[in-house]
């Protein structure tokens, strides 16, 4: 009974926007796009969505306006267009929408739709930045990081990384927990750098629980638990993470924390080859040709 009056207030919604939208409300139009986008309350239907939503884009909505662009870029409900894109995610940018400022940013940084230029994607990345967009801070810290549309500036990296990683953004904690291993301008410490790769690693973050798994194994940042370190290699693994991969068999044909596992460490093998890793790609050839697995080292 629930589920049908959840659906039938679902319904409801869609025939008030629908004819709200029909009366030319560009707010009505957006959700009424939404419904369409998302199969809630109405059949899905791309092109209908990308109808509305344009309508709404037409009448000056900044946020309608950036999802018109997305529409453009991933081809959805319309043919994709890069330049369209990028004319969408302009009209919406130049009205203050954060997220239209770093898809903006975005097109230049790849150079879709516009010519690469580094220093327009700076440009963008640093107004979405400013407004708390934390992806926008993480684009925004790599670009200083890597000397992109800018001198390089370990510093305000850190600065943008910690403000992005403080909204809980993984991608942010991860660059700090690398900035901290690899003392890219900070001091070297490995207990910080565990910190916020196992909060990235939280989040999802294949490569955090890679870090985060071989800081265990290892023994870097806090007392070694190999059991620990499997267990987050082995998730990084599922996610096609190809050097966790490599490790995880590794581990498997060592008994190192875990069972011994030969059939087990040939498939994760196979996997890490077929993700073009080298070091799997030659363990899987001896394994073929001796008809056993060596005991390699991590």
């Amino acid at each position: 009974m629930k589920n049908q009056s959840e659906a039938q207030k679902k319904h409801d919604s869609y025939l008030w926007f629908l004819a709200a939208a029909e009366r030319g409300n560009p707010y009505a139009q957006f959700n009424l796009a939404l419904i369409f986008k998302k199969g809630q309350g109405a059949a899905r239907d791309d092109a209908a969505a990308f109808l509305w939503m344009r309508r709404a884009a037409e009448q000056g909505l900044a946020f309608a306006q950036n999802h018109v662009g997305a529409m453009y870029y991933y081809g959805r409900g319309t043919e994709a267009s890069d330049v369209d894109a990028v004319h969408w995610f302009r009209c919406a940018a130049l009205q203050g929408d954060g997220s239209a400022q770093q898809n903006l940013g975005q097109m230049y940084k790849r150079g879709r739709g516009v010519p690469l230029c580094s220093e327009m994607a700076l440009s963008w990345f640093f107004r979405a930045a400013e407004q708390g967009v934390a992806s926008a801070q993480t684009l925004l810290g790599e670009a200083y990081a890597h000397g992109e549309g800018t001198n390089r500036s370990w510093p305000l990296a850190l600065a943008w990384f910690r403000k992005a990683a403080l909204q809980g953004d993984a991608t942010a904690q991860l660059n700090l927990g690398l900035m901290h291993k690899h003392a890219l301008g900070v001091a070297q410490n490995d207990v910080r750098a565990l910190e916020w790769f196992r909060q990235a690693a939280a989040l999802g973050e294949p490569v955090a629980q890679r870090l985060l798994g071989m800081a265990y194994v290892e023994g870097r940042g806090a007392p070694a638990d190999v059991l620990r370190g499997y267990a987050w290699l082995a998730r990084a693994a599922e996610q096609d993470d190809a050097e966790a991969q490599f490790s995880v068999a590794v581990m498997l044909v060592r008994g190192k924390g875990v069972a011994r596992d030969m059939e087990l460490a040939r498939s994760w093998y196979r996997r890490a080859a077929e993700a073009g890793h080298p070091q799997a790609q030659r363990h899987l050839a001896k394994l073929s040709t001796r008809g056993r697995l060596k005991k390699p080292c991590l």
